[in-house]
């Protein structure tokens, strides 16, 4: 079974990724770079693909990646310790 993983991305205003590095301001780093900076955060699956309305602050994305991860495990607990057959 494929690991699943739940991260809260970093996008452009466009909704792209930003995988550059930017500055605490969300501006790039490098001027020069065809980046136009970060202008908010994405929680992604990798089952389900975003999670959710994009955030503008990272602090306010991560609970909402924990509460997705959360979800995945439960879902996993109860498959494999599924209820007793009331027969």
């Amino acid at each position: 079974m494929a690991r699943i993983t739940v991260r809260v991305e970093p996008r452009h205003a466009d909704n792209s990724p930003c995988p550059h590095p930017v500055k605490p301001s969300g501006k790039p780093r490098d001027p020069n770079s065809a980046c136009t900076g970060r202008s908010s955060f994405a929680v992604v699956c990798s089952v389900h693909g975003d999670i959710g309305d994009v955030h503008h602050v990272k602090v306010l994305a991560e609970p909402a990646a924990r509460a997705h991860r959360q979800e995945h495990r439960a879902a996993l607990a109860s498959a494999h310790h599924p209820a007793p057959d009331p027969a």
